[in-house]
């Protein structure tokens, strides 16, 4: 099953695609230019196991076609609602995953929520409701993502509206090694989405001896 990343030649979305690639799981990579996305696909390519799926380069709507189901978004806030308002009938038939988070420009350790309320609602209400959206991936950084040698240091909440489309990013996003959580509809969005800025500020903090920490779910003892 190919999955598509727009945004596939930044640094969260070079991670995710070595990440998927990695785990068996064949990637198209998106970019506003097609010979970009196929540079940068030949250069993660060049890095992965021999055994790893392959990873190749298109413009966003070849990208698009290219994915069976699932489309994951990793492009900066400023371009999100202009990247899905452009792609709106490319993506009929397919599961958008958002993983955007609106920080605010200049400070990233604060959020600019949409009127709708997180990035994960903007799409969804700029996609309609006949292509589900799916939040996910929020809370992990590029830096972690890109180190593939390491394992993933944190949980991944889902959410968005739909059950059935919810437990299939489930289901793809545990193929990279992380255990994911049914956050529930889409609303939640705006919780998980606001934890990021939260993580930017404790990781850049002098007084915390660590860096691109991330957050666990973590059971009871007794």
């Amino acid at each position: 099953m190919t999955i598509a990343i727009l945004g596939g030649t930044g640094p969260q979305g070079q991670g995710l695609a070595k990440r998927f690639a990695t785990a068996g799981v064949p990637v198209a990579i998106g970019s506003r230019k097609s010979e970009h996305a196929m540079e940068v696909a030949d250069q993660l390519t060049a890095v992965l196991p021999a055994n790893s799926a392959s990873i190749n380069g298109y413009d966003n709507a070849g990208a698009v076609a290219a994915a069976d189901e699932m489309v994951i978004l990793a492009v900066p806030w400023p371009g999100h609602n202009q990247t899905l308002e452009a792609l709106k009938k490319d993506l009929s038939n397919k599961i958008l995953i958002d993983i955007v988070v609106p920080l605010k420009e200049g400070d990233p350790k604060k959020t600019d929520m949409p009127p709708e309320g997180s990035a994960t609602e903007a799409a969804q209400a700029i996609l309609g409701e006949k292509i589900p959206v799916m939040g996910a991936l929020h809370n992990v950084s590029a830096h972690t993502l890109n180190n593939i040698e390491a394992t993933i240091n944190c949980d991944v909440l889902v959410c968005g509206n739909g059950l059935e489309p919810r437990k299939k990013v489930m289901e793809l996003i545990e193929k990279i090694g992380v255990k994911t959580y049914n956050a529930g509809d889409a609303e939640a969005a705006r919780c998980i989405e606001a934890i990021t800025p939260i993580l930017i500020r404790i990781n850049i903090s002098k007084a915390v001896p660590f860096s691109h920490a991330g957050i666990k779910i973590w059971a009871p003892e007794n």
